[in-house]
């Protein structure tokens, strides 16, 4: 398949990709405004949403990236540069104006939404916004919006870079498209070495291993004292079920259920159970309803009495206060075949993890902590749930955890520093390259 070829098919099936992005928009809630203007490249409604000059362009597609680009974004604050951050979920654009809502007051960061990737909007999107460069999170790879800015003369590199077997095996489907738009990056900063060899056997030039952004993450204090004076203040042990995803919870739910048999003493653990995406927060508590667990949501505000089970956690931008208020945390995504969700922030606030057998999206990082000892895998939910009652119950091997957590976590800092180095031409010039 060619660009030409993609477009058409593009242009042909558009219809049912707004289709499937209004579904999910109506059960995700946030403003998607499917049909914008800047989804189609045009400047936006409002002065305040337009940047300095020459922003460096930051796309981070959904939540996990935005978080995971947050040391980067907050570097390239800190050294006065003005950012563009672009988004297409509406989770995301909501996580970016959280972390970054002083930045947007003062207009040196704005949001906005990546343009479709037609010719047109592509095209429109780098004439109005008119960045210097463009930093794409991970693995976002757009055929005629890397065109278009080669075209408009802005560089573009894909910055902590992952690309799994997966990803490799589809870039082969789809033929010489996405090869043309992978060499047609100006730079490839991968997260480990597999990953390098992976890009560059899809098409990309040689990669620089700069690392996982994720280790840069510094999280956020005031989340994890409310954490942990919130754990003191309960008296209870608490086990964090986090990120889970579809038909993960019922298997939790049922493990649970077998050690909830002592509830209503302050010798129970409390189990915080944390969908990772906010649409499945009410299927959650209906499960948790029809399996009769006494539960309440985090949402209510409220304290959990003593004969309280689950903790729904149905909010967003509080991991790390799930985390810190935890002893031990089971790290979901990764106990069906989705590819796991991220095991670091739990690494990072010193919790001992469990993994399921399914972490092919962090399969270097789950390995790597697997082997210094801040992570353990299990098979299932069950045994998940079965190991952290042993946890609990074992004062030493649990502080083992979580200090090989935290060493682990410690010994990986520093991509964001190697990727501003790599980046340095781009950024110290005072208007574009």
């Amino acid at each position: 398949m060619n660009r030409g070829v993609y477009t058409l098919a593009l242009r042909a099936l558009s219809p049912l990709i707004w289709l499937w992005m209004g579904r999910r928009a109506k059960r995700a809630g946030g403003r998607w405004e499917i049909f914008s203007p800047e989804r189609f490249g045009r400047p936006p409604a409002s002065h305040s949403a337009t940047p300095q000059a020459a922003p460096v362009w930051v796309h981070a597609v959904s939540l996990g990236e935005t978080r995971a680009a947050q040391p980067l974004l907050q570097a390239l604050l800190d050294r006065g540069l003005p950012v563009l951050l672009t988004h297409v979920t509406a989770t995301g654009r909501a996580e970016g104006a959280r972390l970054f809502q002083d930045a947007i007051a003062r207009r040196q960061l704005c949001q906005a939404w990546l343009p479709y990737d037609f010719p047109g909007a592509t095209r429109r999107f780098m004439a109005n916004r008119q960045p210097r460069c463009g930093l794409l999170i991970e693995r976002e790879i757009w055929p005629n919006l890397l065109a278009s800015a080669r075209t408009a003369g802005v560089p573009v590199a894909l910055v902590s870079a992952r690309f799994s077997a997966s990803s490799l095996r589809q870039a082969g489907r789809m033929g010489s498209v996405i090869r043309e738009a992978l060499a047609g990056l100006d730079a490839v900063l991968a997260q480990t070495v597999e990953d390098a060899a992976r890009l560059t056997e899809a098409g990309a030039r040689p990669p620089a291993v700069t690392g996982n952004l994720k280790f840069d993450l510094a999280l956020p204090q005031a989340q994890v004292r409310a954490g942990q004076a919130w754990r003191e203040r309960l008296g209870r042990r608490v086990v964090a079920v986090a990120s889970t995803r579809e038909g993960e919870d019922s298997g939790f739910i049922d493990a649970i259920k077998r050690h909830a048999s002592n509830s209503g003493t302050r010798d129970s653990p409390l189990f915080l159970l944390i969908p990772r995406h906010p649409q499945r927060f009410d299927e959650a508590a209906r499960l948790l309803a029809a399996a009769g667990l006494a539960f309440i949501r985090r949402s209510e505000g409220v304290d959990p009495s003593p004969d309280t089970v689950v903790l729904l956690g149905d909010t967003l931008g509080e991991m790390a206060f799930y985390y810190a208020a935890s002893e031990v945390a089971i790290v979901a995504g990764s106990f069906a075949p989705l590819g796991g969700q991220n095991l670091i922030e739990a690494c990072a606030a010193g919790v001992p993890v469990i993994v399921g057998p399914h972490t092919f999206n962090f399969k270097q990082a789950a390995e790597d902590a697997i082997e210094a000892g801040a992570a353990q895998r299990v098979l299932d939910a069950g045994r998940a749930v079965d190991t952290a009652m042993e946890l609990l119950a074992d004062e030493a091997r649990r502080e083992r955890g979580g200090e090989a957590a935290r060493a682990w976590f410690g010994a990986h800092a520093g991509a964001t520093r190697r990727t501003l180095d790599a980046l340095a031409p781009w950024l110290d010039a005072g208007a574009r390259p």
